[in-house]
């Protein structure tokens, strides 16, 4: 019964509020990414992902996964680089489809249920260095990404992929698209439409045809996104569909590895599903935590090294099982 009852997360007293710590945690640390040396990679139907490696010799390798709208610079991301080279392991966080400053190639673009270009990345990275270990970090998005794959894969996981640590992640994606729909996240899904929107227009330019943002002034929720682009751009039926299939805590059962799931119970993002309490409790690898806050993405802390708890705990959790 891997739930974790006590978290060692406390969050400072002046950050004790989950939209506080998700807003700040995006909009005022600085990250410098001059770790990363970057490397482009084909998939198989024409398109690109691109790839940021931040070594250090090591022999176990981490695959960092982002967040909706998010990238490899993002201060989170390189945050969890810094960590985990300073503990002995090299990185490799990834840009989906779309993100990584320049648009991709085809009508595709990244959704929940990207899991083959996650695998393309592991395999590359596995493939890239002589490692005997490899362990999966995500974000929101990248989080439930990561666990999909895991579970998916089930029993035919490569045995070198050994754990996996994430944080604030949608387990259950129609639960997380409600939350985010409610009157006070307004001001986040306002800003994610609007970077969505963005990408829309490039494809519209590049592909002219093949794509339209008529109407798009009328999408007020992710529901709504999903139904008019997610859905049909990526084989689902509509956005009920591809929630069911691409929400990862429809497999958490079958994930064969530990794998640490952090959600604050404060994350403005999350509800109901999101918190699989009962999943946990009925696997041997599949642990979960749940700080009393944290927000989105956030875990911040008043530290004189400038890390974050996230990092600190994903870092000792990896190590612990490699």
């Amino acid at each position: 019964m891997p739930i974790i009852e006590r978290s060692s997360y406390r969050a400072p007293f002046c950050l004790r509020n989950g939209h506080l710590q998700t807003i700040l945690a995006s909009s005022v640390r600085k990250a410098d990414a001059g770790l990363y040396v970057r490397e482009r990679i084909d998939t198989s139907d024409g398109d690109f992902l691109d790839l940021d490696w931040s070594r250090t010799g090591s022999r176990r390798v981490a695959v960092l996964s982002h967040g909706l709208e998010g990238s490899s610079h993002r201060p989170y991301v390189v945050g969890m680089a810094r960590m985990l080279n300073r503990s002995g392991w090299d990185v490799v966080a990834w840009n989906y489809r779309s993100c990584s400053g320049e648009m991709n190639r085809t009508l595709r673009m990244y959704h929940n249920g990207s899991t083959d270009d996650l695998d393309l990345v592991v395999r590359h990275a596995l493939a890239a260095g002589a490692y005997d270990a490899l362990g999966l970090v995500g974000f929101s998005l990248g989080a439930n990404l990561s666990l999909l794959y895991l579970g998916q894969a089930g029993e035919t996981l490569d045995r070198r992929i050994r754990c996996a640590a994430v944080f604030s992640a949608p387990c259950d994606l129609a639960a997380s698209s409600r939350a985010l729909a409610a009157w006070q996240n307004r001001l986040y899904m306002v800003q994610f439409l609007r970077s969505l929107h963005e990408k829309v227009l490039q494809k519209m330019e590049a592909m002219p045809g093949r794509i339209s943002d008529e109407g798009y002034d009328r999408i007020r929720t992710f529901k709504e996104f999903d139904d008019r682009y997610t859905a049909p751009l990526h084989g689902f039926r509509d956005a009920e569909d591809y929630y069911a299939q691409c929400s990862c805590g429809r497999v958490l059962h079958r994930i064969t590895v530990p794998a640490l799931v952090v959600n604050a119970a404060d994350d403005p993002f999350l509800a109901g599903g999101c918190y699989p309490a009962a999943a946990a409790a009925q696997s041997r690898q599949v642990h979960l935590e749940t700080p009393a806050s944290g927000g989105h993405v956030g875990f911040m802390e008043i530290a004189g090294d400038g890390a974050y708890w996230s990092e600190r705990r994903a870092a000792e959790f990896l190590g612990q099982q490699v």
